[in-house]
């Protein structure tokens, strides 16, 4: 049951039900929190959840439970100290189990009895015995591959990231600064080199994209401000969020109203950290907040920013500060399409610092095509997509304000545009990443090798993930590129066994709408597809190809017609469209197309205009090239000169004949990743673009 399904005679819950507050761990029967009825039949409970919204309780042994038509009168005992009387209404109970929880509902705590509540779950929390209902568990991975362990440490040396060096509770900071890859040698600097850190074993704790890596030293040869340690055999890799949270530009404020106790007046707090599912805010602990609690709305501002409103939820709140002061953090969402579209600007901007948003930026970006040869690919010329300019820069000024359809990265730099990556969303589940240049050469500046193009890909691949429906990653990668093979279709290729990433070969090939087969149908009766043929398509497709592909391409039977991609874009004043055509012989069902539609200059090598060729019978091939001549004339009544054919398979004996154009010595894939993929595919980007390990003076 969720929060908004459930009310109260005070109006809506304004806590994550039974994920609010603290789980509470009593240690012995005299320890922690007990529950008090002074309903006849159920005397005393052992408290096992609570917050100043609800508590859950485990009914003593024999206990009557009370009638969830009348209201209950109850105090909490603990530590000593009573509080209440307290009212409340049954939330769940199961009479079935003599073990099950008791979920009650606060009503009308009083601004009193919630500081108690807190208080005495502080001191629980201070003892081990309590602990957020919500927080979620760190996901833990031991690494004990030679190879992987090198490419770490390697982008950490070249990263300059930051580590702890730990020994019973003492930490100091150290930085690697060179690895000896011969010999199998870290070399670090010390913070503080004249502490005495006694005999070993350490454990060194260093921070990747968005993971700690943990190593264990048996050993270090000091050397002045310097050490020395082996190569470690494993390393112990710890990521606690989905989302990367990175510090908050300078000056950005929250804004919000206790929904409990109103009395305690407006809170404005400083914004310390974000991400785009989250933020930290630095507080008070008069501020009487708890995780589960629901926030609405947040207004965050900067200097002269016009608020972002936000709903939030407490997940997390940390001790009490020496300095009085008080850290929680929230899951954030905003409160409407407009506030999504600055929040995601703001946290973008955040997280890559060093990149813009390529509305801003379109002539240079249209300028970084041209003078990095991005339009000689596959043989075009830039004259080729000229007729494509005037969609392609409209197109652009929209995408900066649907967040959830688009996202166009561009690296500036004093040359006008170094690099850009874009993303666009045509299927429900699918990102497609896509349009990546680089201008030759370096900019003028100390610019760390890797960085553009590590920069570029977090930006664009962290939005995908920023989108709850977010299921899988596309591309269309040209495995002849170095950048491609080493990054994305060598990972993809090693991950490919678990059925989260497909690497499949595919030809891109051209096919103008004016330029017909001029063959004659022969006998065929070719039209959109009737249900039956779409069910037998979708079988089809489940035969011959993989479940990451007909997840992510939405041809599952139940997304077969991409209703409702279609309809999210629709819904932006854009077009997407999917048609599926049948050639049949004497009513028998031979093949299908299945054509794709979207906005013109969504893609410059027109991958949204694409078409598929699938058989439904063994001379299903008999009707490919009627059947494109069909697509040819479907894509001229929408205004299209040409269109893409994705060719699947290696048969090439009716591509004369179609009329069929592609590049020689090209060599594009299919590129497919899971979300689940996605943060350790960053953290393999960071490694996989970082420069050369340089020579360093290892004297002391």
């Amino acid at each position: 049951m969720s929060s908004t399904d459930l009310e109260t005679p005070t109006g809506p819950v304004l806590a994550a039900g039974s994920y609010s507050g603290y789980s509470l761990h009593a240690q012995g029967p005299e320890e922690g929190i007990n529950l008090i009825l002074s309903q006849p039949g159920l005397s005393c409970s052992r408290v096992t959840r609570l917050s100043p919204t609800s508590v859950w309780a485990i009914p003593s042994p024999g206990a009557e439970l009370p009638s969830r038509e009348r209201p209950l009168h109850l105090l909490l005992d603990g530590n000593g100290h009573t509080i209440g009387p307290l009212r409340g209404e049954i939330l769940w109970s199961d009479s079935r189990r003599y073990d099950a929880p008791l979920g009650i509902q606060l009503v009308g705590v009083s601004l009193e009895q919630g500081q108690q509540i807190l208080s005495l779950l502080d001191t629980e929390a201070r003892r081990g015995r309590a602990r957020p209902a919500v927080s979620p568990l760190p996901i833990e991975e031991a690494l004990v591959q030679p190879e992987r362990i090198r490419s770490i440490l390697k982008s950490v040396c070249v990263m300059k990231h930051q580590g702890l060096l730990r020994q019973l509770g003492r930490t100091l900071r150290v930085t690697l600064e060179y690895f000896d890859v011969e010999s199998s040698q870290l070399h670090w600097r010390r913070e503080d080199p004249e502490l005495d850190w006694g005999a070993a074993p350490y454990d060194i704790e260093v921070v990747g994209y968005n993971s700690a890596y943990r190593m264990r030293v048996p050993a270090i040869d000091v050397r002045g401000d310097r050490m020395i340690t082996p190569m470690p055999r494993r390393l112990w890799k710890v990521r606690h969020r989905w989302h990367r949270r990175v510090a908050a530009p300078a000056g950005l404020r929250a804004r919000f109203q206790h929904p409990l106790w109103n009395q305690l007046g407006p809170r404005e707090r400083e914004v310390v950290d974000l991400s785009f599912s989250g933020m930290g805010l630095r507080g008070v602990p008069e501020d009487l907040v708890f995780p589960g609690l629901l926030l609405q709305p947040i207004e965050v501002w900067g200097e002269d920013d016009e608020p972002i409103l936000l709903r939030g939820e407490i997940r997390h709140v940390a001790d009490k500060q020496p300095e009085g002061q008080r850290m929680y953090g929230l899951q954030v969402t905003p409160c409407s399409p407009m506030d999504e579209a600055r929040w995601v600007h703001l946290v973008s901007q955040a997280l890559c610092p060093s990149t813009r948003g390529g509305a801003e930026l379109l002539e240079p970006l249209w300028e970084l095509f041209v003078d990095s040869g991005y339009f000689n690919l596959a043989g075009k010329t830039t004259e080729h997509f000229e007729e494509l300019r005037t969609g392609f820069m409209h197109l652009s000024h929209r995408a900066a304000h649907l967040p959830r359809l688009f996202c166009q990265t561009v690296w500036p730099s004093e040359r006008g545009v170094e690099a850009t990556l874009s993303s666009v969303r045509p299927y429900r589940h699918g990102w497609l990443v896509h349009q990546l240049a680089k201008r030759p050469g370096k900019p003028a500046g100390d610019v760390p090798p890797g960085q553009i193009l590590r920069d570029i890909h977090v930006r664009t691949l962290e939005h995908s993930q920023s989108d709850p429906h977010f299921r899988w990653l596309i591309a269309y990668a040209e495995s002849t590129v170095p950048l491609m093979e080493r990054v994305h279709i060598a990972y993809a290729r090693a991950q490919a066994p678990s059925g989260d990433a497909l690497v499949m070969p595919v030809r891109l090939m051209d096919v103008s709408c004016e330029e017909e087969s001029g063959l004659p149908a022969d006998g065929l009766d070719i039209g959109p597809a009737h249900a039956s043929e779409k069910l037998l398509l979708a079988e089809e497709i489940a035969r011959t190809r993989p479940a990451c592909y007909v997840d992510a391409l939405d041809f599952s039977r139940e997304r077969m017609d991409m209703r409702d991609a279609s309809e999210t874009w629709l819904s932006a004043g854009l077009e997407r469209e999917r048609r599926i055509l049948v050639a049949r012989r004497d009513g028998v069902p031979l093949a299908a197309i299945v054509l794709e539609l979207g906005p013109p200059g969504t893609n410059l090598f027109r991958l949204l205009d694409a078409a598929r060729l699938f058989p439904l019978a063994p001379e299903g091939r008999d009707a490919y090239v009627a059947l494109l001549d069909e697509a040819r004339r479907w894509y001229a009544r929408r205004g299209r000169s040409s269109f893409v054919f994705l060719r699947e398979d290696e048969d090439d004996s009716y591509a004369a004949a179609a009329r069929l154009h592609d590049e020689p010595g090209t060599r594009p894939c299919l590129w497919l990743l899971s979300a689940r993929l996605l943060p350790e595919f960053l953290e393999y980007v960071s490694e996989a673009t970082v420069g050369r390990l340089m020579p360093a003076n290892r004297n002391p």
